[in-house]
């Protein structure tokens, strides 16, 4: 059995244990980039740059065991309005066209409001990842869904399934019941219905190591189980791949089902799904302001090349959107099958 990585004092140690362990890994699996060499894709470029995804912290009030992000109660880490003020600049004189917040739980983060409000006057599109529970937390989050609405923020909210036991296993107890109860309040106010252009997309982790199913097929389950047992309605459900990363490397590791994991990614990697991966889009923001090429990355800390900005206070459009990609074998979570982005499958 392979041992279980352990923290170092502190997340960065943890994550620069798990690249050095990651990289190191079953030399019977290919390196993710001369998979890439023989598709005529390297070095990986981005090709545009359309999203903004900025992780505004990691706090949050769950720990769920599938979390990349190691997110929980217990993480300092949160995005300051300076750095907010610097991201908002960027957005401007990069021209980007959607700005996709996330966490942790998002909405934590004590200038959250004041961020979303001055994008909406920038009149990009915004998109809020939530976890749902927050919503019902207590009183202090009761009016964000309001909020949103003002603001006509898409919603994307994470339900790894339709059924209480397989949710709270995931994510724990109780988690289940408060996210049907923040989407029953989503809805009431018009998210997830055909008309209102409020977007309620929902986001389907597996609960163990297997690759997401066909995403269309399992929208159409969704739908009818939701409405069915409880009258629930959504636009869209994305479904994103495990990637090898943070608690879910630890569970893989502790369950002896890493090497087998591995082995089913590269086994499935798809090279339509590897033309058309998320980070040939989108730029990640650390909470301090460091540039990734995308959310996993982040967790890794692993930032762009160094030639390239590593802050977006120092950003410059035409060497971002014409960027050679980092990579490692946690790519190949994201080529895997029909492929997975933030959002969902790629073909």
């Amino acid at each position: 059995m392979i041992k279980t990585l352990q923290a170092r004092g502190s997340y960065l140690a943890k994550a620069t244990e798990q690249v050095q362990f990651l990289e190191s890994g079953n030399s019977q699996i290919e390196k993710f980039d001369a998979k890439l060499k023989a598709l005529g894709l390297y070095p990986l470029q981005a090709v545009t740059l359309d999203i903004l995804q900025v992780n505004v912290g990691y706090m949050c009030n769950q720990t769920c065991t599938h979390c990349h992000v190691d997110a929980g109660p217990d993480r300092k880490e949160i995005m300051t309005r300076q750095t907010m003020a610097a991201c908002l600049e960027a957005v401007k004189a990069l021209e980007i066209k959607t700005v996709d917040i996330t966490g942790g739980a998002p909405e934590m983060n004590p200038d959250f409001v004041w961020f979303v409000e001055e994008l909406a006057k920038l009149q990009v599109e915004i998109i809020v990842r939530s976890n749902l529970t927050i919503l019902v937390a207590n009183k202090k989050y009761d009016s964000y869904p309001t909020f949103f609405k003002e603001h006509r923020v898409q919603v994307i909210a994470s339900l790894p399934c339709y059924t209480m036991a397989n949710t709270d296993k995931q994510r724990g107890n109780g988690v289940f019941s408060a996210s049907i109860e923040a989407i029953k309040r989503l809805n009431a106010i018009g998210y997830g219905k055909d008309g209102t252009g409020l977007q309620l997309n929902l986001v389907y982790n597996p609960g163990g190591a297997a690759i997401a199913p066909d995403q269309q097929k399992l929208e159409q389950d969704y739908k009818q189980q939701l409405w069915e047992h409880f009258g629930l309605e959504f636009n869209k459900l994305f479904t994103i791949t495990n990637l090898p990363i943070s608690r879910f490397l630890d569970y893989l590791l502790l369950s002896e089902k890493y090497e087998e994991y591995m082995h089913k990614l590269a086994n499935a990697f798809n090279p339509a799904a590897a033309r058309h991966v998320m980070c040939r889009n989108t730029l990640s923001v650390g909470w301090d302001g460091r540039l990734y090429d995308c959310d996993f990355n982040q967790m890794l800390q692993l930032p762009l090349k160094m030639h390239l900005p590593q802050h977006i206070q120092d950003y410059n459009a035409e060497l971002l959107r014409n960027r050679d990609i980092v990579l490692g074998q946690h790519c190949y979570g994201c080529t895997a099958g029909a492929g997975s982005s933030c959002q969902g499958a790629l073909v």
